[in-house]
């Protein structure tokens, strides 16, 4: 677990999952990206007090769009901007045990 960004409004916190993966079948042998990675992001939004774990290609294209986004020097204004598109998604309650 990684606490990838934490402002007033969002916490992204990135989860890694170590797989324990059988032997790969012929194809995954000569196609090793179609292989699955397991992990994902947690967004909370703290106004709202609900959350969203995403994975997979919705993982991946949040991901990407982050490191497009890096790339141009963001204020905090423009990173919670661009994580509230992907926070609308969350339903989830938080819920603090």
């Amino acid at each position: 677990m990684h606490m990838l960004y934490n402002s007033p409004s969002f916490i992204v916190v990135q989860f890694d999952v170590q797989v324990d993966e059988p032997v790969p079948g012929e194809l995954l042998k000569a196609n090793p990206e179609l292989q699955l990675h397991r992990g994902g992001f947690e967004i909370v939004d703290k106004f709202t007090r609900k959350e969203i774990f995403i994975e997979g290609a919705l993982a991946k294209a949040f991901q990407d769009g982050v490191e497009a986004l890096m790339e141009t020097s963001p204020s905090e204004e423009d990173i919670d901007d661009f994580v509230e598109g992907y926070a609308r998604m969350g339903h989830q309650p938080v819920v603090m045990h």
